[in-house]
């Protein structure tokens, strides 16, 4: 049974509309660069330098990954023994967070990809100044976002996010609780009535 109002068609949100058009954009702005210092330095010039640019983000995306891994398995290696000694494991030690691997593979990651503008970024984040001010900066955004979400924990923000969405769909369902009282048959409530249409 339809009641006459057309369904709403969801909004596109700006990031959707504005993302491809900037990748476009980035795209031209590097191709065009590319050919600008071709003319100037010459083909072989360009070819070396995005060579380089692939090997040493091979290089650091690899150094990167070996320091996580290590910090992983110091980690699970204290946990395990504390396991093993029968005392609390130790609050989780920060100490591969201040080295911002994440922005070192985003770097690496950046000076794979050909072109010039990428490449700079991805110098700009071998830097470990420019790392630590761009991870302080990504804790502070974080941290404003969790303290925006409403009260409870991270899942409650999450599963009300999805619930407001304009086009989220209703599915009608039982909630069967576990921790219900038990009876010497089962549940104390057997008798459930049905789903309303």
């Amino acid at each position: 049974m339809t009641t006459g109002v057309p369904p709403q068609t969801p909004r596109r949100s700006r990031a959707r509309t504005l993302l491809p058009l900037g990748l476009a954009a980035w795209l031209v702005l590097e191709i065009w660069l590319l050919t600008v210092v071709a003319d100037a330095a010459g083909g072989l010039t360009v070819l070396l330098l995005l060579i380089g640019g692939a090997v040493l983000g091979t290089v650091v995306i690899k150094r990167a990954g070996r320091r996580a891994f290590a910090n992983l398995t110091s980690t699970f290696q204290q946990a395990q023994a504390a396991a093993q000694s029968g005392t609390a494991p130790a609050a989780a030690d920060r100490k591969g967070a201040e080295d911002r691997n994440g922005f070192l593979m985003l770097g690496g990651l950046l000076l794979m990809i050909p072109g010039l503008l990428s490449d700079a970024a991805g110098l700009l984040l071998l830097v470990p100044p420019v790392r630590t001010a761009l991870g302080r900066a990504a804790e502070r955004a974080v941290e404003r976002r969790m303290a925006a979400a409403p009260p409870g924990s991270l899942q409650d923000a999450f599963q009300q996010a999805r619930m407001q969405r304009p086009d989220g769909k209703v599915v009608q369902g039982e909630v069967i609780r576990d921790d219900a009282p038990r009876g010497p048959y089962g549940p104390a409530d057997d008798r459930r009535p049905p789903l309303l249409p």
